[in-house]
């Protein structure tokens, strides 16, 4: 076999796998602004989802209050692009109740992800 039909099979297998990806789970949510809390998170965090796939949330990044779900308080940064992966990458706000991450808010299709299992956060003010 070639090295063009290597690369070119490889390719083809690449694609059939992403196109295989099982959905984002999204819960519709009713989601109302509000502003005024800030959090540090302090160790990096690893959140896995139904699709199999996870997301990392860095050490020292700042996250600002933007609203709230039934399911907990929803907080944004500028300090990393947050993305939910399953069929599509989604844009993700976490959604924290606790201290503790309970899943994502996704803005575009206002829909909440929860993650696999609950974990605690590790924040500061």
């Amino acid at each position: 076999m070639s090295k063009r039909s290597l690369g070119v099979m490889c390719a083809g297998i690449a694609l059939f796998a992403a196109a295989c990806a099982p959905p984002v789970t999204q819960l519709p949510t009713q989601f109302t602004p509000g502003t005024g809390k800030t959090f540090r998170l302090t160790r990096e965090a690893e959140a896995d989802i139904s699709t199999g796939r996870s997301t990392t949330l860095r050490a020292n990044t700042r996250w600002e209050l933007v609203g709230t779900v039934s399911m907990g308080e929803v907080y944004r940064t500028r300090d990393q692009v947050v993305t939910v992966r399953g069929d599509g990458v989604h844009e993700g706000y976490i959604v924290v109740r606790d201290k503790t991450l309970v899943g994502f808010y996704l803005p575009v299709e206002r829909a909440f992800c929860p993650v696999s299992q609950s974990q605690p956060l590790a924040i500061e003010p």
